[in-house]
């Protein structure tokens, strides 16, 4: 799909605008493309999921947690205990994941973003109903069932053991609804929910995005400074967009405008702050990837509210982070930096930011190059940080 709301004009100095360009020019890809392109690989999938039955964090506990049954809980990544004080609070090794920390509640969060999107791709592709139902039987479980929903917050996660119950960073967890709100709103054609279902479902999503906005945690996520900063704002677009909340978008779009790209992005194309961690590579497209989920979500018709195209004062849009990367993408090998201290060897992936900036910008490289890629990571710590696989949902149009 070609989306005439989101061109960085670079015809200008022909004068030709974008949308008289476009009325001319045919997309580089369309949603048949797409279909076309990942028919086999999501019916597989979808083939499998149609046994998986839900599983949601009641079905599991810690007692290292300090939330209840429904509550989310996770551990910090990269803390591990102390050699120095066995049994005292834990310390940090950034870019080494412990193994031992618990991890089930994300999983099972990991778990529903793969198997929401890719039935939804299923039904989209087929129109066959039971693909919908199974889909709808997922979210049930999660946001509308009393006995197995998870609360709308996540004030447990992320703890450190000894340190802190549960930190705002813990908001970044939540990445992995982003797509199954896409497909959500995909589903609501598909006519699987009452509408007593379908309005439950946008509660839940309104009272977590009321609870990001507003809780300490959440505060603290928002004012982040590197890719936890934009994985807050890619989330609230996302529940923005699902339940309606026209403030909390456009509170997005000034975010992006006033604290996400003028902070991180750098002159020559690259995310210092990503570039100083112990896995630039990963968290270098990891961030390219979110950034471009919010300009994907949060464009608007309006030139004004056409995130690609906003511009820094020394005239620099995203679009200079996309051309930055894209030669690392294309061959690794070239890549001036440290190697990342943890699965280097499973990177590159088929990055959404490639295609939705092809899109964007109608550049046929990025495209071209997207193309190439290997759509589905098997490593799960890079699953965890590549929240978007089902990219007929995103070039396929949802019903306003």
């Amino acid at each position: 799909m070609m989306n005439r709301r989101r061109f960085c004009v670079t015809a200008a100095a022909a004068g030709v605008s974008a949308r008289n360009l476009l009325a001319k020019d045919a997309p580089l890809i369309t949603a048949a493309d797409v279909a076309r392109i990942d028919r086999v690989r999501i019916l597989d999938a979808a083939g499998k999921y149609l046994a998986e039955q839900p599983i949601t964090v009641t079905a599991y506990s810690s007692p290292r947690s300090h939330g209840g049954r429904h509550d989310y809980f996770s551990e910090g990544d990269y803390w591990w205990p102390n050699p120095k004080d066995p049994g005292g609070p834990y310390i940090r090794r950034d870019g080494y994941s412990n193994p031992e920390n618990f991890n089930s509640d994300r999983e099972a969060l990991i778990r529903l973003s793969l198997i929401v999107p890719a039935l939804t791709a299923a039904w989209l592709i087929t129109r066959n109903k039971r693909y919908a139902l199974h889909a709808a039987q997922h979210l049930r479980a999660w946001f509308l069932n009393p006995a197995t929903l998870m609360n709308p917050s996540l004030t447990y996660a992320q703890a450190i053991y000894g340190i802190t119950p549960g930190r705002g960073i813990g908001i970044i967890d939540t990445l992995h609804l982003i797509e199954v709100t896409r497909a959500a709103r995909h589903l609501e054609r598909a006519g699987v929910f009452t509408p007593k279902e379908a309005s439950g479902l946008k509660d839940w999503f309104a009272a977590y995005l009321d609870w990001m906005r507003t809780s300490k945690n959440g505060k603290e996520e928002e004012a982040a400074k590197n890719n936890h900063g934009c994985c807050w704002v890619a989330q609230a677009a996302a529940f923005a967009a699902f339940t309606g909340n026209r403030d909390a978008m456009e509170f997005c779009r000034a975010r992006y405008r006033a604290a996400l790209l003028p902070t991180q992005l750098a002159p020559n194309g690259s995310f210092p702050l990503e570039l100083s961690r112990t896995k630039p590579y990963s968290y270098s497209l990891f961030n390219l990837d979110v950034l471009a989920i919010v300009c994907q979500i949060a464009s608007d018709g309006d030139a004004e509210d056409d995130l690609w195209q906003f511009r820094l004062t020394d005239g620099d849009c995203y679009k200079k982070a996309v051309d930055f990367m894209y030669p690392y993408i294309k061959d690794k090998s070239k890549w001036p930096y440290k190697p990342d201290v943890e699965y280097f060897d499973d990177l590159p992936n088929r990055q959404p930011s490639l295609l939705f900036a092809g899109l964007a910008y109608r550049e046929p490289k990025y495209i071209a190059l997207w193309r190439t890629l290997r759509p589905d990571p098997k490593t799960a710590e890079i699953i965890r940080n590549f929240p978007v696989r089902q990219p007929l949902l995103w070039v396929t149009p949802v019903r306003a």
